[in-house]
C-alpha cells in the first residue's frame, strides 16, 4: 500500500513538472507576443499555427547547439550553477497547496524562504565561475537586490501569515472567502507585487542586464543548455510567484478555471510591465527597498499584531 502511495506521489511530480516546462514554454511565447503588440509589430507568428511551435522549436535549437565555456572558468560551478538554479525552481512547486495525493506542507511559507534564499547562491556562483568582470558585477548587483528585496518580502509575508496564524498555505482561501486580502492590505499588496519584481530580476529592477554595461549580466558566458536552464529557472519562479500573489491576496488556491485566469493576468502584469517601464537608477531602487518598502511593512506589521491583540483581549 505504501509503495503504491509513493508511486502515486512521484506519478503526481512528473506531471507536476512536465505542467511547469509546458506553462513556461507557452509563457516565453505570450511574452514575445504581448511585447510585440506594445511595439506595434507581431511577435513569433510563422512557425505553426500563430507561432504556437516557436517555444518548442526555440528549446530544440538552445539544447542541441555546442555548450561553449571560457578557458579561465571554473569548469565544475560553471557547469552545474545552472542546472542547480534549475532545480530549486522546480522545487518550488511543491509548494502549491495540492488537494489529491500529494505533500501536504505545514510550513510551506519557511520552505519558500529557504529555497529563494538559496537562489541567491547559484546566481553568485553562476557570475563568479564565468572568470569574467561583467559576469562577477552583474551577479553580484544580482545578489545585492535580491538579498535587500527578501527582507522587505518576508515582513510583507509576516502580515499575512498573522492574519492567519499558520504557513500553510492551504488556509489561506478559508480566510479569503468573505473578503480578498488584497482589499485590506492593498498598499501591502502593491509593495508585494513590485518586490516580486525585483525578487525574479524583472524589468524595471533587472540591473543584472545593464546592457549598456554590464551586457547580460550573470549569464554572459552561458550558451546552449546553461542560458537554456537559467531562462526555464527565471520563468518557472515568475509563474510561481505570480501564484503565490493569488494564494495570498486574491482568494488562494481553487480548482476553478477564474484561478488560471487570475494566473495570467498576473503573469500578464509581469509582461506588461517589462514592456512600459524604463529602468530604475540603482541606487534609487536600493533606496525603494530600505526606505519605504522596509517601514510600510513593518508598519503594516504593527497594526495587524495590535488589532490581533485587541480583538483577542
Amino acid at each position: 500500500m505504501f509503495s503504491l502511495d509513493l508511486l502515486m506521489v512521484m506519478i503526481g511530480l512528473i506531471i507536476l513538472i512536465l505542467g511547469v516546462l509546458i506553462g513556461v514554454a507557452f509563457l516565453t511565447l505570450l511574452e514575445r507576443k504581448i511585447l510585440g503588440y506594445i511595439q506595434l509589430r507581431k511577435g513569433p507568428n510563422k512557425v505553426g499555427f500563430m507561432g504556437l511551435l516557436q517555444p518548442f522549436s526555440d528549446a530544440i535549437k538552445l539544447f542541441t547547439k555546442e555548450s561553449t565555456y571560457p578557458n579561465f572558468s571554473n569548469y565544475f560551478c560553471y557547469y552545474f550553477s545552472p542546472i542547480l538554479s534549475f532545480m530549486l525552481s522546480l522545487l518550488l512547486w511543491l509548494l502549491i497547496p495540492y488537494m489529491f495525493n500529494m505533500i501536504f506542507f505545514n510550513l510551506g511559507l519557511l520552505f519558500f524562504f529557504s529555497l529563494t534564499s538559496m537562489g541567491v547562491y547559484t546566481v553568485m556562483i553562476a557570475g563568479w565561475s564565468s572568470n569574467s568582470n561583467y559576469a562577477l558585477l552583474g551577479g553580484l548587483r544580482s545578489v545585492a537586490q535580491t538579498i535587500s528585496y527578501e527582507v522587505s518580502l518576508a515582513l510583507i509575508l509576516m502580515s499575512v501569515i498573522l492574519m492567519i496564524m499558520s504557513f500553510n498555505l492551504l488556509f489561506m482561501s478559508k480566510y479569503q472567502e468573505i473578503i480578498w486580502f488584497f482589499f485590506l492590505m492593498f498598499p501591502l499588496s502593491l509593495c508585494m507585487f513590485s518586490s516580486l519584481l525585483a525578487e525574479t530580476n524583472r524589468t524595471p529592477f533587472d540591473f543584472a542586464e545593464g546592457e549598456s554595461e554590464l551586457v547580460s549580466g550573470f549569464n554572459i558566458e552561458y550558451s546552449s543548455g546553461g542560458f537554456a536552464l537559467i531562462f526555464l529557472a527565471e520563468y518557472s519562479s515568475i509563474m510561481f510567484m505570480s501564484m503565490l500573489f493569488i494564494i495570498m491576496y486574491m482568494g488562494g488556491y481553487e480548482l476553478k478555471l477564474i484561478f488560471y485566469f487570475k494566473l495570467t493576468m498576473i503573469s500578464f502584469l509581469f509582461i506588461w510591465v517589462r514592456g512600459t517601464l524604463p529602468r530604475y537608477r540603482y541606487d534609487k531602487l536600493m533606496y525603494l527597498a530600505w526606505k519605504i518598502y522596509l517601514p510600510i511593512s513593518l508598519n503594516y506589521l504593527f497594526l495587524f499584531m495590535g488589532l490581533k491583540i485587541f480583538l483577542i483581549y
